[in-house]
C-alpha cells in the first residue's frame, strides 16, 4: 500500500510504502496506524496492490504451523527508484516488486526498467532513493520488512508458474482507512 498523509508541521502530503498480510485491505488498518504513528490517525491509502503474481511465479501466504519450513529460490525484493526529468521541480518515484534470487539480480532488473534508463538527464541521473547511484542499503526484502508478529505467523512461498499468471490489479485513488474494502 502506498499511505498518504500530512504530519504536523509538513507543507505537503508524505508517502511511505506499507507491507501487510490480511484478508483484506481494511483488516490492515491497525497495523498501517502502527507502522506511521506521526501521522496520528490521519492517513490514507493512494494505491494498493493485492501481490500475487511477480516476473512470471507465483506469490503465495503460508502459516507457519507445525514446522513450516518456505525454501524459496526467488525471493520477492521492493525497490523505489528516484530520477529526474528537465524543467520538472519534482522528483518521479517508481516502485519495483520483483521477484529475484538475490539483491545483485533485483538490482540489475531496477536497471533495465524504462523508468532508470529514461528518467534522467546529465548532472541528474536515476537513482535509487537515499544514495547516488544503485546501493543495496536502499533495496528491501519485503519479507523482512513485513510487520514483526506478521513475520512471526507468515512466510511467503515463492515459485515459478506453470501457466500464465494474470497481473495483480492495482488499486488507485483516495481510499480513506475507515471506507477501504
Amino acid at each position: 500500500m502506498m499511505l498518504g498523509g500530512k504530519p504536523a508541521g509538513r507543507h505537503t502530503e508524505q508517502h511511505d510504502i506499507f507491507f501487510g498480510i490480511g484478508e483484506s485491505p481494511k483488516s490492515l488498518v491497525n497495523e498501517i496506524n502502527s507502522f506511521w504513528p506521526e501521522a496520528k490517525g490521519k492517513l490514507h491509502v493512494d494505491a494498493w496492490r493485492e501481490v500475487t503474481s511477480v516476473n512470471g511465479c507465483r506469490v503465495e501466504v503460508i502459516v507457519k504451523a507445525g514446522g513450516v519450513n518456505v525454501v524459496n529460490q526467488q525471493k520477492l525484493f521492493f525497490i523505489n527508484l528516484g530520477g529526474y526529468q528537465e524543467g520538472l521541480f519534482d522528483e518521479p518515484h517508481f516502485k519495483v516488486i520483483t521477484a529475484q534470487p538475490d539483491k545483485a539480480k533485483a538490482i540489475a532488473y531496477a536497471k533495465s526498467t524504462v523508468f532508470y534508463r529514461e528518467v534522467h538527464f546529465p548532472g541528474a541521473e536515476s537513482h535509487i532513493d537515499d544514495k547516488y547511484g544503485i546501493d543495496v542499503d536502499d533495496l528491501y526484502e519485503i519479507e523482512e520488512i513485513l510487520p514483526n508478529d506478521q513475520k512471526q505467523k507468515y512466510a511467503l512461498q515463492i515459485a515459478p508458474a506453470n501457466t500464465e499468471l494474470p497481473e495483480d490489479q492495482i488499486h488507485l485513488g483516495y481510499f480513506k482507512l475507515n471506507a477501504l474494502p
